[in-house]
């Protein structure tokens, strides 16, 4: 069985989305419920899904593990898992992470962009890697059944994080360093050591971690892939897309800025780079699946590899995790 995924979306969710994402063939789709909320407020991003969930029952259901996976593809639909793109919702309570698996969070990571009570984030001048609390989370993380999400994560924390959990972690959305210098994208000895682990990489198709941005083209997409292939096994890349369709301008400030600062031109790109970027016309939405297919094959993947890294090597990660 080949299975496609989008191992992270963070949209405006509206049936037309999920339309789109039923379109695209997707059986999964991981996707980001908080940033910044704390524990209440995520109380409160889960009754909105309860909604999605009873509106869209043709279309949508909560994903807990791999087996829904497999039931998404028996029944036409996509299997919807949460992810955390912070660790705010557990606060500075450890108890927090059994409570918030029970409710569904299968992903998270341990900081966006900034020193967290868990990590350091890929903005910050000094790296110390993860803390105290840090490694208690990661040991009941691994207890529970909460995926360690290293994207938006500096490198000593990510290589720390790597080497402290017992299984293996996931960068969702990424891009190598080698290609693109955004400052969340990876170096080559990262990857190296994520794949080693057993580790997973989600490519992003978000413009500001593309080379020539949203003017990327569809082949350069696809040799990053392959030179990438060259360093890490192929068997442990996938797609994280971070599509963030119809979100408005503002969304992307509050991801940037969080609660902690009143400066609007912080974080990745914000001041020369305001609001949402567009698009590579090759992957608009998740249709652009398609593409990739197609944009693989042309550099010379073979036909199980292209499976592999559209959606089986995720679906394997989900299953021996």
């Amino acid at each position: 069985m080949n299975y496609k995924i989008d191992n992270l979306q963070y949209c405006k969710w509206s049936r037309d989305i999920f339309k789109i994402n039923r379109q695209a063939g997707l059986d999964a789709v991981h996707v980001t419920v908080v940033y910044h909320e704390d524990y209440d407020e995520f109380l409160g991003e889960l009754k909105k899904w309860e909604l999605f969930f009873k509106e869209n029952s043709d279309l949508i259901f909560l994903g807990k593990s791999f087996k829904d996976i497999e039931k998404a593809r028996e029944e036409n639909k996509t299997a919807i898992f949460f992810g955390f793109q912070n660790c705010s919702p557990i606060e500075d309570d450890i108890n927090l992470v059994e409570k918030v698996h029970e409710l569904g969070c299968r992903f998270m990571q341990l900081t966006y962009n900034n020193q967290s009570l868990l990590a350091t984030g890929c903005y910050e001048k000094i790296d110390s890697g993860v803390t105290n609390f840090g490694r208690e989370v990661i040991k009941e993380m691994n207890r529970v059944g909460i995926v360690i999400d290293m994207s938006h994560s500096a490198e000593k924390s990510t290589l720390d994080a790597i080497n402290l959990s017992e299984k293996p972690v996931a960068i969702t959305h990424a891009n190598p360093a080698f290609w693109h210098a955004a400052k969340r994208n990876k170096s080559n000895d990262l990857l190296k050591e994520l794949s080693d682990s057993g580790g997973m990489l989600g490519l992003s198709l978000y413009p500001h971690h593309l080379k020539d941005n949203s003017n990327c083209t569809l082949m350069s997409f696809c040799e990053m892939v392959a030179k990438t292939a060259d360093i890490m096994n192929v068997k442990h890349i996938g797609i994280g897309s971070d599509l963030c369709l119809d979100q408005p301008d503002s969304i992307v400030e509050w991801m940037r800025n969080g609660t902690w600062t009143i400066n609007k031109n912080y974080g990745e790109g914000s001041k020369n780079k305001p609001g949402f970027p567009k698009q590579p016309h090759w992957f608009k939405d998740a249709r652009g699946f398609l593409n990739l297919d197609e944009g693989l094959k042309k550099i010379g993947f073979s036909g199980e590899e292209i499976n592999d890294i559209l959606g089986n090597n995720w679906f394997n990660f989900y299953k021996n995790i």
